[in-house]
């Protein structure tokens, strides 16, 4: 009996040995215990052959029995769980695409980027950022933003659509004065991109809503145009830990940075301690700008923006980019943390 389930076992080890499947080789088992018995019933008792296989045809037989009811339990137990298997999958929704092949389409340009490729724009559309005014930089701002596909845009403001605002506004239309800007803004991205969610707020930002808001996002961009509101974004995105990307005009000339003191840059308030003396920095209203200068500053905002998001390239973290337009001169100065900055100092 010992030489047939030691002819077994070899069997079973050559079939792992050259991997054939298990139902292959449980088969060449059943072929040798099918001859053993065969060999028990046809010789005469006291063979030598029969002897040395068991000699009786019963051992096999039970031993026989015993393998068949193992093999259908594997099997009863293998239908069980393909039929429960089937239940669960009929029962779960399909999984949805990441992008539908509108999207695919849509930021085919950005995908087929060595810094962007899928994941980068995978990134854009599970991000969320805040701009703060729908003004001259919120307005292109907002409209690349939203073309590029970020995924979640809020933008507060508690202004109205004016007449005066459509020389270098662009997101709103001539249709829409009286408007809240953030409506006309919403109206102007959705219509460019469905695929997008926009956040209107209609209303004033203040320092007691700024860190609940600030705290929804992962980016803020500021396109305000006073000191009092930048220093006040300023001091709430750092409590929040939130990249700032922060735009400025004045006539000609635009400014932008990303304060981002969490990851080692300086904050606003370290390069502009203090806000200039009345009528040093006169406002756009004031002093007048140049209608398409707000889209040059606005549209690079919108570029650092994706940047962070998909970590591609350099972002102006620590850095502080000057664009003069009526000599077409750019400038790139460094910008150093301040230890006794009252905002983000040690």
């Amino acid at each position: 009996m010992g030489l047939v389930l030691s002819l077994a076992a070899a069997l079973w080890g050559v079939g792992i040995l050259f991997r054939i499947p298990v139902r292959q080789r449980a088969a060449m088992i059943g072929v040798l215990l099918s001859g053993v018995v065969l060999l028990q019933l046809v010789l005469a008792d006291g063979h030598p052959v029969r002897e040395a296989t068991g000699g009786s045809a019963a051992p096999w037989l039970l031993l026989a029995g015993f393998g068949a009811l193992a093999m259908l339990y594997r099997q009863g137990l293998g239908w069980l769980r393909r039929k429960a298997d089937a239940r669960q999958e009929s029962t779960m929704p399909a999984p949805k695409p990441t992008f539908s092949d509108s999207e695919l389409d849509r930021y085919a340009r950005h995908i087929v980027l060595r810094e962007v490729g899928g994941p980068g724009q995978k990134a854009m559309k599970e991000a969320r950022v805040l701009v703060i005014g729908a003004g001259g930089l919120g307005a292109p701002a907002l409209q690349y933003l939203a073309a590029a596909g970020v995924g979640t845009i809020g933008v507060i403001d508690h202004d109205v659509v004016d007449n005066a605002n459509l020389q270098r506004q662009v997101i709103h239309t001539d249709a829409r004065i009286g408007m809240p800007k953030v409506f006309s803004a919403e109206a102007a991205m959705i219509a460019q991109n469905p695929h997008i969610s926009v956040r209107p707020y209609h209303k004033r930002l203040t320092g007691e809503i700024a860190p609940e808001l600030f705290g929804e996002y992962d980016i803020v961009l500021d396109g305000t145009d006073n000191f009092d509101t930048r220093y006040m974004v300023n001091a709430a995105a750092v409590s929040a830990g939130k990249p700032l990307v922060s735009g400025a005009l004045a006539q000609w000339e635009g400014q932008i940075s990303v304060f981002d003191p969490a990851r080692g840059a300086p904050c606003y308030q370290c390069v502009f301690p203090e806000a200039p003396a009345p009528g040093l920095a006169p406002s756009c209203a004031e002093a007048g700008v140049i209608g398409p200068l707000p889209g040059v500053i606005g549209a690079m905002m919108a570029v650092e923006t994706v940047k962070l998001i998909t970590g591609a390239g350099e972002a102006l973290r620590g850095q502080m980019l000057i664009y003069d337009a009526l000599y077409a001169e750019i400038r790139r100065i460094g910008l150093e943390r301040r230890a006794d900055c009252p905002v983000c100092g040690q």
